[in-house]
């Protein structure tokens, strides 16, 4: 089956990201999720989860950050929270959570086990994993390596949405120089910073620029591909976003995967969603898009955003003349503009300057104050398009399921009965007694389905009716009450039949792929996790940086990532020998070392000590 999984930062957004179409919703929950500024309460959660059910959408919690061994205890009545209020999977990183009390609650690996092969969704598949959250690194044809050897365990990826720079899971950049983990869920996103790039003399390179501050992945047009190779779950990043990006993201991909979505590969929900607009994925936040690793013999440059970490936006025009608060440009070919619209603009020093369009004629602006540092020449972009906003805003997103019906009199008894059968397969019938059953003057079959077809706000529309009841006068109120009790007896069926899917066992003879050493990349927080390894073959662990912090003298991997800087700079040793030497990162407070590894095309970046820290930068 196909799942359109969407990011949720509260309960509302959750909600409508199942009216937009989404098969799945992820949203965190009180605490121990890897965003700590999107937290929600169980009540919250459960609010989602009576509307989800009913279309089999899936509801997954966050609970994936590591754990400390004092928090055990209120991780695990956590867990037994989300459990008794139908939640369907948890999301989650360390495994100390396998060697809590837990219910039979499915559990997923977070993308922060930092699942790259297929040993790793092996191992992770035989301790209890129903589904693995990829690495976003993968190529479609890795993705499907995988897929042929485990294919029995659901393969999640993601399809858009901000990139991390390093893999999931393993980056310690901001931990160790602010303090704020990220697999604590409080990434303080130093991979958004400004550096200079610096060679081993201390010459500087490239300055200023926001050199491992990657674009925002887009896979729309991958999706079939994708599907093919064996994901089960698009997966789409974004619990901090707002409802309009989440509405216009899950509308996009909702369209995409019903094109692709067939009777061999349905999608695992129910029901037609109705966006009420036309998605464009252009006109949400974005840092410019690439498709990241999808397909490594297409990749050369162009995965940074290196001029800003913000949403710098599509070029709009030039400008041609500024005079106070009114700007007169030279718009791009098929652009126009609209009061209330975000403008951007690059100043001299390159710094990304933004503002707001108070009223617009033709090619001629007036903002609300005059714009400090725009001048004739600059180019201009937009990064909010108004009536766009006000459009997603004001449209009723709506989700609906097909009922069939028949309707049958019991003449011996004067029963009048309607079955009913919902896209989801539960039957119900109810009943209505005709104390005085008589023949109608005309015919009344289109009479019937009007009254029938009226479901007003209910979920349901009537597809089919096979209406056996012949000539006979039936009421309308008696057809419209008839029809409202068995449209609930549906709701009723379809909540106590709602299928969970629970854990899987734990094969304790399974060994973790590798020489049975774990480092500080392995974020081995707590007492638990250890006891997991260690049933698990491994002899020997470091405990992870969070509560075991290494020397101020040693140099420490920070970063592991796929992304090359050489590359992303045409500077590659494999096709321009240029700058052979050892490179840094340099910003304030800040310097990294660079290791290429040329072998594996990828690189390391390490927090280095403080003597090269002064000799160096």
């Amino acid at each position: 089956m196909l799942e359109l999984l969407a990011p949720a930062r509260n309960a509302d957004i959750a909600i409508d990201a199942v009216m937009a179409g989404a098969d799945a919703v992820y949203i965190g929950g009180p605490g121990h999720g890897a965003r700590q500024s999107a937290a929600n309460s169980v009540a919250e959660i459960a609010r989602v989860v009576a509307v989800a059910h009913r279309f089999n959408v899936k509801v997954y919690v966050t609970v994936n950050t590591i754990v400390y061994d004092a928090e055990l205890s209120v991780v695990e009545r956590l867990i037994w929270e989300l459990y008794r209020i139908g939640v369907d999977a948890l999301i989650v990183q360390d495994m100390g959570v396998l060697r809590m009390n837990l219910p039979p609650i499915d559990l997923h690996a977070s993308t922060q086990c930092d699942i790259r092969d297929a040993a790793r969704a092996r191992f992770l598949r035989d301790v209890g994993f129903s589904r693995v959250v990829l690495a976003r690194e993968l190529s479609i044809d890795e993705i499907a390596a995988i897929n042929r050897e485990v294919p029995d365990v659901e393969l999640e990826a993601f399809c858009h949405g901000a990139l991390c720079v390093s893999y999931s899971g393993d980056c310690r950049a901001s931990a160790l120089t602010t303090g704020r983990s990220a697999n604590r869920g409080e990434c303080a996103q130093i991979c958004r910073l400004p550096f200079d790039l610096v060679d081993s003399r201390g010459e500087v390179i490239v300055s200023d620029t926001h050199l491992l501050s990657l674009r925002d992945l887009n896979r729309l047009p991958d999706v079939a591909a994708m599907a093919a190779a064996g994901v089960t779950s698009f997966k789409i990043e974004g619990r901090l976003k707002d409802a309009s990006y989440v509405r216009n993201t899950v509308a996009a991909y909702n369209d995409a995967l019903r094109r692709v979505a067939s009777p061999d590969n349905p999608r695992s929900s129910w029901g037609v969603a109705d966006a009420g607009f036309i998605p464009d994925l252009d006109r949400s936040f974005n840092r410019g898009f690439t498709s990241y690793f999808a397909n490594p013999g297409r990749v050369t440059k162009g995965m940074a955003a290196l001029r800003s970490p913000k949403w710098v936006g599509a070029e709009t025009g030039v400008v041609t003349s500024v005079n106070g608060k009114t700007v007169t440009l030279r718009l791009a070919d098929g652009v126009s503009l609209a009061n209330g619209d975000g403008l951007t603009f690059f100043d001299r020093r390159g710094k990304l300057t933004g503002f707001r369009v108070n009223t617009t004629t033709g090619n001629r602006i007036t903002s609300m104050a005059p714009v400090r540092g725009l001048e004739t020449g600059m180019k201009v972009y937009r990064n909010f398009y108004k009536e766009f906003e006000d459009t997603v805003k004001a449209a009723v997103s709506q989700r609906t399921m097909w009922v069939d019906m028949t309707l049958r009199h019991i003449s011996r008894s004067g029963m009048l009965v309607i079955d009913a059968v919902d896209e989801g397969g539960h039957r119900v019938s109810g009943t209505a007694v005709l104390s005085d059953a008589c023949a109608a003057r005309s015919p009344q079959f289109d009479t019937r389905r009007r009254v029938l077809a009226k479901t007003g706000d209910t979920i349901y529309r009537l597809r089919n009716l096979d209406d056996r009841a012949g000539d006979l006068f039936i009421p309308a109120s008696v057809l419209t009450d008839l029809r409202r009790r068995v449209l609930t007896l549906l709701d009723s069926a379809a909540r106590a039949t709602y299928k969970y899917r629970y854990r899987l066992p734990e094969n304790h003879q399974a060994v973790l792929p590798g020489d049975g050493i774990l480092t500080i990349h392995d974020n081995v927080a707590n007492s638990l996790a250890e006891r997991f390894y260690r049933d698990h073959g491994v002899n020997e662990m470091a405990r992870a940086v969070e509560v075991d912090t290494p020397s101020a003298g040693e140099d420490v991997v920070v970063m592991t990532t796929r992304y090359c800087i050489r590359r992303e700079l045409g500077m590659c040793l494999k096709k321009t020998p240029v700058h052979r030497g050892p490179l840094y990162l340099k910003a304030p407070g800040l310097c990294f070392r660079l290791d290429f590894d040329c072998k594996r095309c990828g690189m390391n970046v390490v927090k280095i000590n403080k003597r090269v820290f002064y000799n160096k930068c």
